[in-house]
């Protein structure tokens, strides 16, 4: 099996093939590419008009198709033309999952314009410090956000802000309505395939967030990246089983049902990119109901569900999970988190048309590194697969030296889709890249098929439910409490979740706070995700290390959930 998939694999990347993959120079680095890439998520989304009448956007009764996408987002374009925003300016998009995320975010990327996706979750100190930090000369955000906003509006007093699906019009922000009345054809402007399309966030080991700059060329060749799994899936299965490989012209669009948020690689560049490339359809959820989802799935047709693997384990152990019609469904997949081995089975047997897939990847990245489907996730279903062709890979030891196969240690990557860097954070981006190499901060080994398989972290950090939460981020807020002398957060096991947070505290001598006091603390000045769920009080302080570290290790085997308050 695995000689196929790597005569497949040799064949998609050689010379004259679609995905021949050749090395240049970028940004002083040697750098993997797609020699037929497109070079600018512009090229990409004028191309998808192709696809006019079929359906693209779906939300509840509300139906968009390609051609009137096309047509807002040219008028978005233009709106932004005329309040003198620029390539290489950036835009804040702050809401939840509607239609209009995507349409303002392909205006942008299209006219040379970053999008910044600003967490949805975050409370008003985050969004103020996203704002500050990524300096967008306009915000689009919907009501929950916009109220958030206000609350901090004097501190961006020149901020230009659009209000999206507003109940009543406000003082002093402009209605979406108003930008779509612009009107006209989509400006004509080149973009440099090494500029931002985007700032994604992602949470850093400094206490505040890093906003990753995401460029065109790294956008574009994760979509490639992905349709080339899906492809060698496909032609590897066919000379398996001595069948001509199919004609792309047959190729059917994806139906995706949308269950994560589009402010995150995983949903905007892992599912709506590589959806909108073959045509497909986006079916949006107000927010994740197990119960919706099978609904949705029924009455779409959806092919792809995408998400963290509890949604797949809530999906089929859903009361009403054989009262539906699933039968359209080809993947069901999972990541943010490490897909359990018992739940590859469960999927591969409750959903006969479906074969369980997942990928890892990070923002880093601008989406996946690796890919595993069907019987080769079932054959190895604690790996997450091989990495993409647009990647090199290496293990390393705590020195950078790069270790033989089969050994453990700190998983680098370089190629296309590694991230430019941090904006206004140099000493992190030089910490987390070197020469073109992005420390993952994750310990893995690769097996002699090239498959990779995720060990530990090296990063302090809890994965909740998909949601990177730093424990330094956590900590920092605790930390603002006069009554706590000393805290340390690290992940619990959950059986949901993979993880939650959970904080053991040292009080400082005289003080008293309760538990439900530091949650409703934490709840003003972060987003709910990351305030701990278990709280331990020490009578003493806090064990450390001889360099004067908590032992984290330590306090997390010893101390029990039950004793938890």
């Amino acid at each position: 099996m695995y000689d196929v998939y790597q005569e497949t694999w040799n064949t998609l990347t050689g010379p004259d093939a679609p995905f021949e993959v050749v090395e240049i120079e970028v940004r002083n680095s040697p750098m993997r590419v797609y020699k037929n890439a497109p070079l600018s998520l512009r090229e990409f989304w004028l191309g998808s008009l192709i696809h006019a009448e079929r359906d693209y956007l779906v939300y509840g009764d509300e139906r968009w198709t390609y051609a009137k996408v096309h047509v807002l987002v040219a008028s978005i374009a233009n709106w932004m033309v005329t309040q003198d925003i620029k390539s290489g300016d950036r835009v804040a998009i702050s809401m939840r999952n509607y239609p209009e995320w995507l349409i303002i975010y392909w205006a942008c990327v299209s006219t040379g314009v970053a999008a910044v996706g600003m967490n949805a979750w975050w409370v008003e100190d985050e969004m103020e410090y996203g704002l500050a930090d990524s300096s967008p000369k306009v915000l689009f955000c919907d009501e929950e956000r916009l109220n958030r906003f206000l609350n901090i509006r004097d501190k961006f007093a020149d901020l230009p802000t659009v209000g999206v699906r507003l109940k009543e019009s406000r003082p002093g922000i402009t209605d979406f309505a108003e930008v779509l009345e612009t009107g006209g054809e989509m400006p004509d402007i080149t973009v440099d395939p090494d500029q931002d399309a985007c700032i994604f966030y992602t949470s850093g080991t400094t206490g505040y967030p890093k906003g990753a700059q995401l460029t065109h060329r790294g956008c574009i060749h994760n979509i490639m990246n992905m349709s080339f799994g899906g492809q060698l899936v496909v032609f590897t299965s066919c000379k398996m089983n001595n069948l001509a490989p199919p004609d792309a012209k047959d190729a059917q669009p994806i139906n995706a049902l949308v269950t994560t948020p589009l402010f995150h690689v995983a949903a905007n560049n892992c599912l709506a990119h590589p959806v909108t490339r073959g045509g497909g359809k986006l079916v949006l959820m107000y927010r994740w109901d197990a119960g919706e989802a099978l609904k949705q799935i029924e009455a779409e047709r959806i092919t792809l569900l995408s998400g963290v693997p509890v949604m797949s384990r809530e999906l089929i152990n859903h009361p009403d999970f054989d009262s539906y019609d699933t039968s359209s469904l080809r993947s069901v997949s999972g990541g943010g988190a490490q897909v359990q081995p018992d739940l590859v089975e469960r999927i591969d047997k409750a959903v006969v048309t479906a074969r369980p897939s997942t990928g890892y990847g990070m923002t880093e990245t601008c989406g996946g590194i690796t890919s595993i489907v069907g019987d080769f996730f079932v054959d190895k279903p604690r790996s997450c697969g091989p990495a993409m062709p647009a990647f090199e890979v290496k293990v390393v030891d705590a020195d950078g030296n790069t270790l033989p196969q089969g050994d453990s240690g700190e998983l680098w990557v370089r190629g296309a889709p590694v991230i430019k860097g941090y904006i206004n954070q140099v000493d992190a981006t030089a910490e987390t890249i070197t020469d073109g190499w992005l420390h993952t901060g994750d310990v893995a080994w690769i097996d002699e098929h090239g498959f990779i398989f995720l060990v530990d972290r090296v990063k302090d950090m809890v994965l909740r439910g998909g949601e990177n939460v730093y424990c330094s981020e956590v900590e920092a807020v605790l930390h603002r409490l006069d009554e706590i002398a000393e805290c340390s957060v690290f992940g619990v096991e959950d059986d949901r979740l993979g993880e939650e947070v959970g904080a053991s505290i040292f009080l400082a001598p005289g003080a008293a706070i309760s538990a439900n006091g530091i949650r409703e603390f934490c709840l003003a000045h972060m987003a709910k995700h990351k305030s701990p769920r278990y709280i331990w009080f020490s009578p003493e302080p806090l064990p450390r290390n001889a360099s004067g570290k908590f032992l984290k290790r330590e306090l997390r085997d010893t101390l029990s959930v039950a004793d938890a308050v």
